[in-house]
């Protein structure tokens, strides 16, 4: 009996002081100033809380280590890298400044005027398709066919063509979609439907890339600038002329697309794009956030110029002019056409 009156008062007497020394804490808690903060944030910290030597910390306690935590907030909107003790020293910065100047790019310049870019070549072509409709053949097709490209040729082109549409969409939904697409399938259903997207991109752009350098290769030799070619350009292939202006194999305007659409913008978005991903072959590459702000900009303005390049491409080449699409479609074209757009390339043909 006496040794559980023991036990009860020694709790007793246990649970009085503990409760005294907390009452006495939160009463000098309460009567003590407090400092005025220096920022209405409530985050900075004084500079003469941080050790001149935050790296010394490592080899310290908790407690001494503790107070230097806070180091990262001194400036919390300064580009300057701070002291943390994680892996990851991007976290030293608090606020990048430089990703608030990324934001500003990304959602203003070049969303907005791509967007403006994308509207007028898309509604171009329709004024022009409804206007003038597509270009017809001045001679009835003669049935003779003459072979044009390969059947490797071909399936270079289309994988190329097929991957190039799914990174355009999966692209300018991962660009726009917020606008658009979330307000209409809700927020939920909008995030799952972007990372599909984003998967069919990342997963599409090895085989983008690999098609280009392909397809490079097989016709370099064919888009090699020759006689005839700057009158093309220079009267659009007579557009503006009225008069006929012979072509080789690919006219001045296939050319352009070729050196500058296909391999220059392509190789851009894939090198581009690789830095992203995070794959870069055969070189080390720190992938930093400044790094992938760049690589950002880089790989969206030139995928809307090679877009609306593209646009065009693909209506002169389908609906756009008559007997275009029989080349990539079957490999072969009518004698009548070939005479007509790439006469150079016909008459070297027929000797």
């Amino acid at each position: 009996m006496k040794r559980s009156f023991s036990k009860v008062l020694r709790t007793l007497i246990l649970s009085a002081g503990l409760s005294l020394t907390l009452a006495g804490g939160i009463s000098y808690a309460e009567r003590a100033p407090m400092a005025p903060l220096p920022s209405p944030s409530g985050v900075d910290i004084p500079p003469a809380s941080v050790p001149a030597n935050p790296n010394s910390l490592a080899n310290g306690t908790q407690a001494q280590s503790q107070p230097a935590n806070p180091s990262i907030f001194i400036m919390p909107n300064a580009d300057p890298q701070n002291y943390v003790s994680i892996p990851d020293k991007q976290a030293g910065v608090l606020i990048q400044r430089s990703g608030q100047a990324w934001r500003v790019i990304r959602n203003g310049v070049i969303t907005v005027y791509g967007g403006w870019l994308l509207a007028i070549a898309f509604f171009g072509i329709i004024a022009v398709y409804t206007l003038k409709g597509s270009v017809k053949l001045h001679e009835p097709l003669s049935g003779v066919m003459i072979k044009r490209f390969s059947g490797f040729d071909r399936a270079v082109h289309w994988i190329m063509a097929f991957s190039f549409i799914a990174l355009a969409f999966t692209g300018l939904m991962i660009l726009y979609g917020k606008y658009f697409a979330m307000p209409l399938m809700g927020g939920m259903a909008y995030g799952s439907f972007l990372f599909v997207c984003k998967n069919i991109h990342n997963f599409s752009g090895p085989l983008f890339t690999l098609s280009i350098v392909i397809f490079f290769i097989l016709f370099v030799g064919k888009n090699i600038p020759e006689k005839g070619d700057l009158e093309w350009l220079l009267t659009f292939g007579g557009m503006f002329s009225g008069k006929h202006v012979p072509a080789g194999f690919f006219n001045m305007g296939e050319k352009f697309w070729f050196w500058f659409g296909m391999t220059f913008l392509g190789l851009v978005i894939s090198a581009s794009g690789f830095v992203l991903d995070m794959i870069v072959p055969f070189m080390q590459i720190e992938y930093l956030r400044g790094t992938m702000q760049i690589a950002n900009i880089i790989h969206s303005t030139a995928a809307i110029l090679m877009t609306t390049m593209a646009m065009g491409h693909i209506y002169i080449g389908t609906i756009g002019m008559q007997g275009s699409i029989d080349g990539m479609k079957t490999g072969y074209v009518d004698a009548t056409w070939a005479k007509e757009h790439h006469e150079i390339w016909y008459n070297k043909v027929n000797k």
